[in-house]
């Protein structure tokens, strides 16, 4: 056998494989035997029958399978062996003819797309910036107030307002607002609204007191949701699909949100038994608080301003766009009569994936089996509080996470996504981050500066 290569273009090679019978005959006869013990041929017993008698009738097509398969894994390990960089897979020469199966020796060519040299310089030496958020004390003022709330409690009230509970009794109304009686009515002695879950018809509440009535539409409330609805008046989904008129309420008692005082019992709540101790520590962990829920962003960014440094420095590479139509078209199913368009759709695509594969190879990113079950546990987490579990035990989250990751589809798009992940976060512990503090709406214009060209 006899393998060899040579760069017949700025960015294209070729790969030439020569073979005689010593080179694949074994193998055909190997092959051969292990048909042999597969397979009934009348007249013969199984796994008695000559090899000739083989060869007569499976050995062209032995043959041909054996040859290819041959010259495939040459042609792998040439690559390999002498260390080749490649774009996708070598492709016959486009000169290639079929081969005569009577001849004995075979050269077969491979038109092979070279991967550029990029020399990418990821150091000290390069500076890029991270762009973050201000916390204001408007922000602050904001998280508080939410805190306040969230922790707050549900107190007797004198007055409706839009996060009041509302509890009384509720009677079904005929057309002319009178109060409908007799079988089929629906009247409730203890019903119970929440002003959020009304849709519009809080309105009807707002300002209202202890002892008032107020009429509205439990269907319009819902958006024609029979569920919601069925909760709401305590019937059954069914019946309630068909419920379209007004309803009275009388209000017998509100409940409203109070919001919860600053003390040390509210600290503990909000951040831990003994973390916060007084109002500056607060403010310094409440600002903590929404630095973190900002810091996405701002890494959405860096990774966005990252790529375009990236693309911008290397994306100006020396390809062989007539092979990779050509590697398109075999490989990758696309269309031969719209390839010139297509190829041009994806090739920021195929641009970006040469340089982050030799980013990831310098900075020696690398996913490991641990970084996939931490992945799939998060997950898991995920999947358990969207049922209301929030605190899941440790075997749950482990066999969740397996199950996730026996998935091959699953499995496969949790390490791209940590790839993508560590390989951004390589880059900018390699580089000098330029840090810069700036206001929510400078952010966003950063974030998106054609947004006001286009507004215009």
């Amino acid at each position: 056998m006899n393998v060899t290569f040579e760069q017949n273009g700025e960015a294209r090679g070729l790969i030439t494989v020569s073979i005689c019978p010593e080179d694949y005959e074994g193998k055909v006869t190997e092959k051969l035997k292990k048909i042999r013990q597969t397979h009934v041929i009348p007249g013969f017993r199984k796994g008695q029958i000559p090899v000739p008698e083989l060869r007569k009738r499976f050995g062209r097509e032995v043959k041909s399978e054996v040859i290819n398969d041959v010259v495939i894994e040459a042609a792998f390990k040439h690559i390999t062996d002498n260390n080749i960089r490649v774009i996708g897979q070598p492709m016959p020469a486009q000169d290639s003819k079929e081969i005569n199966l009577k001849d004995s020796d075979y050269t077969f060519s491979f038109d092979c797309a070279l991967w550029p040299e990029l020399n990418i310089v990821l150091d000290k030496s390069v500076t890029l910036p991270v762009y973050k958020i201000e916390v204001t004390d408007e922000m602050v003022a904001e998280q508080d107030k939410h805190l306040c709330e969230r922790f707050g409690a549900q107190v007797e009230g004198e007055e409706v307002d839009n996060r009041a509970i509302v509890k009384g009794s509720l009677q079904e109304l005929n057309e002319d607002g009178t109060v409908k009686e007799g079988e089929g009515a629906i009247q409730l002695t203890s019903a119970m609204l929440g002003m959020f879950a009304l849709n519009g018809e809080e309105a009807k509440f707002i300002g209202k007191h202890v002892g008032d009535k107020v009429v509205f539409n439990p269907a319009q409330a819902a958006k024609g949701n029979a569920a919601h609805i069925a909760s709401m008046l305590q019937i059954d989904k069914e019946a309630a699909a068909n419920v379209t008129a007004d309803f009275e309420f009388a209000i017998a008692e509100i409940q409203v949100l109070k919001p919860a005082e600053h003390n040390q019992e509210f600290f503990d709540d909000v951040f831990g038994k003994d973390k916060v101790h007084n109002e500056e520590e607060y403010t310094a962990a409440v600002r903590g608080i929404i630095a973190n829920q900002l810091f996405p962003n701002s890494i959405e960014m860096s990774n966005r301003d990252i790529r375009e440094y990236l693309v911008e420095k290397y994306g100006d590479m020396k390809l062989d766009d007539e092979l990779l139509k050509r590697w398109l078209v075999r490989m990758n199913n696309m269309n031969a009569d719209t390839i010139d368009q297509d190829y041009v759709n994806a090739l920021p695509g195929i641009k970006w994936e040469l340089i982050s594969s030799d980013v990831a190879e310098l900075l020696k990113v690398e996913v490991t089996k641990e970084d996939l079950q931490a992945r799939a546990r998060m997950y898991a987490a995920q999947q358990f509080q969207q049922y209301g579990m929030y605190n899941a035990d440790e075997d749950m989250l482990n066999e969740m996470a397996k199950r996730i990751l026996e998935n091959k589809e699953y499995a496969r798009n949790i390490h791209q996504e940590l790839e993508t992940l560590k390989l951004f976060d390589a880059v900018r512990a390699a580089i000098t981050l330029d840090e810069k503090t700036v206001s929510l709406d400078e952010f966003k214009k950063l974030a998106n500066p054609n947004a006001e060209e286009a507004a215009e």
